[in-house]
């Protein structure tokens, strides 16, 4: 049996039931480019395998990797790739051709570099459909909050810029091997930016106004126990923009970042930016 090795944060899902819904939650892929995050042993790869057109499976693991190789050399339609996920260039992996072929995704996160990889999966999300991926429940449940609720976030804020995310269910530590210390939820995220709805729209001046609108985001949950003016202002906002911008957008002054949503917080954020 393959030790765990901690350092790559590895507790691989041993429940066929889990495994089986995982791929199921993708949907067809009949004719589809499917990337496989951190297989692992090839559970998961099996099944994928067998349903994808193309499946290319990336995994760290220096050990891992060439038993992978073997396991489905017999395979053509499968590459495994022995790679970093944060550094993979993800556009690259679609099928050349002149169609809009966009990846499916699906992984058991490393509980420790979640939010890197699910920030890299949105820095590419014109190349992706949807991603199936399995982390840690409270991570999930930031992911998925509604403003107002204590557990939203700029990992929740950030998320639901891009994507529309779904809880699918959720496993216990026995379904995994090692069982870690934490339960752990399946997310659906179906890649849906938001960045028109929201006035998100390039000018000469603003060049990338969706990179500009995050780093708002980050000022206003940096410390979320204080109200979102002050966070603003000491980042160097205009005291007198803010309030104007408070009040234009209909932004009580007392918030905090994680009550207000969305669409307040993009009017807020052009506001402020027009001075």
């Amino acid at each position: 049996m393959q030790p765990q090795r901690p350092k790559l944060g590895q507790n691989f899902l041993v429940n066929p039931t889990a495994q089986a819904a995982i791929a199921d939650a993708l949907g067809d892929m009949t004719h589809r480019t499917v990337v496989e995050i951190g297989p692992g042993r090839g559970a998961i790869t099996a099944i994928l395998a067998s349903r994808a057109q193309r499946l290319i499976a990336i995994e760290l693991d220096r050990d891992l990797a060439p038993r992978l190789r073997q396991q489905f050399a017999d395979r053509p339609s499968v590459t495994i790739l022995e790679q970093d996920i944060l550094t993979t260039d993800l556009p690259s992996l679609r099928e050349p051709g002149p169609g809009d072929d966009k990846l499916l995704v699906v992984g058991n996160l490393p509980y420790y570099i979640t939010s890197d990889i699910l920030l890299h999966l949105f820095a590419a999300h014109r190349y992706i459909e949807r991603a199936v991926v399995m982390i840690q429940r409270e991570v999930a449940d930031r992911v998925a909050a509604s403003p107002g609720t204590r557990d939203y976030g700029l990992l929740s804020a950030t998320t639901q810029l891009y994507a529309r995310a779904e809880k699918l269910f959720t496993l216990p530590p026995a379904a995994f091997s090692p069982p870690p210390q934490v339960h752990s939820t399946v997310l659906r995220l179906t890649m849906a930016p938001r960045f028109e709805e929201l006035g998100l729209t390039p000018t000469a001046e603003r060049p990338d106004p969706v990179a500009d609108f995050i780093a708002l985001l980050r000022v206003g949950f940096a410390q979320k126990r204080k109200m979102l003016a002050k966070n603003l202002r000491t980042a160097g906002y205009d005291a007198a923009a803010v309030t104007a911008a408070f009040e234009s957008c209909g932004i009580p002054p007392q918030s905090r970042a994680e009550q207000i949503d969305l669409p307040a917080m993009a009017c807020l954020f052009r506001r402020v930016s027009s001075r």
